[in-house]
């Protein structure tokens, strides 16, 4: 029994595994080609190595791809070194491989100067395409190399938040770019690296945000019922005090939708006119009732 348990968990993690990989390719695949049909005709910088190798491109012709494989070798071995070892580097060289030779193989399916000369067009939709690679990366546990590993390595090293270490590693490739191509492709650059994130960020976390209520009040047995019955939802209830008054109170939490955030506030008010309510912002949540508690 010991050892069906463990061969159908073993199955489980490897089944966890292949999705994970699958996820990256795909990530991937959609990155080069955000980068061949729109970015690179467009000169549009991406960012970090990728970006970096378009502005030499733009002087030497020498291939993007090769050139985004050689600058995420010294990455790569920093990487190693501070990100976790072997199921870091395998998520990593997928990644970096599959972005790389598909930026250079060239592919009859895609258009060779690109879907459209508008430079807005371009800069919308290769952020939202890539943006999308990016996220499909992330769920899959990975990263793109580049400036995905350097900002986890300056998080790691140096305690900087991973988003400051983005803004600083792009904003160094668009001031470049800004000198290469020119001022105005920069800036638009710039919206194309902001929708690129608004997108990952959606595809990532997914986009079903949770909403957080933290009700504050005297009289939380109507307001739980309530919550109970008319919700469906749950309530962890804590003991608080007002610190001006000093007065004994419950603080309730709960976790809803967005849709059913006006039911919340509209029963909070009826049962409690004087209560106290918060609404947060939950990015995932797991237990009964939500997403299940995957092991990671």
């Amino acid at each position: 029994m010991k050892k069906a348990r463990g061969f159908i968990k073993k199955l489980s993690l490897e089944k966890k595994a292949l999705k994970d990989y699958l996820l990256i390719l795909l990530g991937s695949t959609l990155q080069a080609i955000s980068l061949r049909v729109f970015l690179i005709p467009a000169k549009l910088a991406s960012g970090g190595v990728s970006g970096l190798s378009q502005i030499i491109n733009n002087f030497t012709g020498w291939p993007i791809g090769l050139m985004v494989l050689i600058g995420n070798i010294p990455l790569f071995i920093m990487g190693w070194e501070f990100l976790g070892g072997r199921r870091f580097a395998a998520r990593t060289v997928i990644a970096i491989l599959t972005f790389s030779v598909l930026i250079d193989i060239p592919l009859s399916l895609l258009p060779a100067n690109g879907i459209t000369k508008d430079i807005v067009l371009n800069a919308l939709y290769g952020g939202v395409v890539s943006g999308i690679g990016f996220g499909l990366v992330y769920r899959g546990r990975g990263t793109s190399g580049g400036s995905d590993i350097l900002a986890r390595i300056l998080s790691s090293w140096r305690g900087i938040p991973v988003t400051q270490s983005y803004l600083i590693t792009d904003a160094v490739v668009i001031f470049l770019a800004g000198i290469a191509f020119s001022w105005e492709n920069a800036l638009y650059a710039l919206v194309m690296l902001y929708v690129s994130g608004i997108a990952a960020e959606s595809i990532s976390q997914g986009s079903n945000i949770l909403r957080t209520g933290l009700i504050i009040t005297a009289s939380p047995d109507p307001i739980i019922n309530e919550i109970f019955t008319r919700l469906r939802r749950g309530v962890t209830i804590m003991d608080g005090r007002g610190g001006y008054s000093g007065e004994e109170k419950s603080i309730l939490l709960c976790v809803v939708t967005r849709a059913e955030i006006p039911h919340l506030k509209a029963l909070t008010r009826e049962l409690d006119p004087k209560a106290f309510l918060i609404i947060g912002q939950a990015h995932e949540v797991r237990g009964e009732g939500f997403l299940p508690m995957e092991e990671e």
